[in-house]
């Protein structure tokens, strides 16, 4: 099964807790940490002329004082640190670091709401990649919404792409953004499935606190090629962004907690509502035709496959309760 999760982390939630139901809870929460989500991606296209790599290293450092004071909150902190699979996590981190410099360079160039309905790739790369490496079976209605939602990427990309055949207005950085936030996308995609082999054998909050750290330190490598002195605004930005970061972490992990992952995952497509109102309020940008096209086709294929996935775990469990040996 296909875990979907937001495209810009590909993060477990925080900690290990048993899950009480209450699913208006869980939703609303659930919309709660994309908007924090979506303001944490405002603040880091507003810190204007900061380079991706700086970028990484405050959204990462900065989120990991709200993330180690709610593990500390929740009693977890005794285990957050012990590790059997050093390796394995910095490999995560040097996936999870290469996946957000190029979604958050793509996030310099491209309006706010585009650059989200291109991050919507990740889910259907996720399933390609599942089906590739972990040997799932995706069957032909999973395949068919896959296919479909690529489609719906691909609307959103041809304006900028034209570009390289001279057939469009757009400049050159705008089709440059445009693959970065699509390369974004299919590397969220593999650090999803780094993520899925670490939660076999480590507890989130491990996994969690050594991304941080490792993205942080792995972002550092970025400092001398072109890190700036920020002004006093865009320090405030960036800063806040970390901890907005960290801070949707949690909301996330709060939303899991109280409510199937079926049941709130489609609410991740309201980050593009907010990123629509945000876009034009703070940036000016104005979606296009193919734009919002495109974007209606790739969330119509998402929550498809999400539901999917609902009906499959529904005939698994019916399965086994049907093969359990009675009285």
């Amino acid at each position: 099964m296909t875990t979907i999760v937001h495209p810009q982390d590909g993060e477990p939630p925080v900690a290990d807790k048993v899950r009480t139901t209450n699913v208006m809870l869980g939703i609303g929460l659930k919309v709660a940490s994309v908007c924090v989500f979506v303001c944490m991606s405002s603040l880091l296209k507003a810190s204007d002329g900061v380079p991706a790599g700086q970028l990484v290293f405050f959204r990462s450092f900065f989120a990991i004082f709200p993330v180690i004071a709610f593990i500390a909150w929740q009693g977890q902190m005794a285990v957050a640190f012990k590790t059997n699979e050093p390796f394995s996590h910095f490999w995560r981190g040097f996936v999870g670091v290469s996946a957000m410099s190029l979604t958050f360079f793509g996030l310099t160039k491209l309006p706010l709401p585009e650059s989200i309905a291109i991050s919507y790739a990740a889910p259907l790369l996720t399933v390609v990649l599942s089906a590739v490496f972990l040997r799932e079976t995706v069957r032909l209605h999973r395949w068919s919404a896959v296919c479909f939602g690529l489609v719906g990427v691909l609307i959103i990309l041809w304006p900028r792409l034209s570009f390289f055949t001279g057939e469009t207005e757009f400049g050159g950085d705008q089709a440059i953004g445009a693959l970065a936030t699509l390369g974004g996308a299919g590397l969220a995609a593999v650090a999803m499935l780094l993520v899925r082999r670490l939660v076999q054998s480590e507890r989130t909050p491990t996994i969690v606190v050594y991304f941080s750290i490792t993205s942080s330190l792995i972002a550092l490598v970025s400092f001398p090629f072109g890190w700036v002195w920020p002004t006093l605004f865009q320090a405030t930005c960036l800063i806040m962004a970390g901890i907005a970061g960290g801070v949707a972490q949690i909301l996330l992990t709060e939303s899991y907690r109280h409510a199937d992952i079926s049941a709130i995952a489609p609410f991740e497509y309201t980050s593009m509502l907010l990123g629509l109102a945000l876009g034009y309020l703070l940036f000016g940008d104005i979606p296009t035709v193919e734009m919002i096209l495109g974007a209606v086709i790739v969330i119509s294929a998402g929550i498809f496959i999400i539901y999917r996935e609902h009906q499959l775990g529904l005939a698994r469990a019916r399965a086994r309760k049907v093969s359990t040996p009675q009285g």
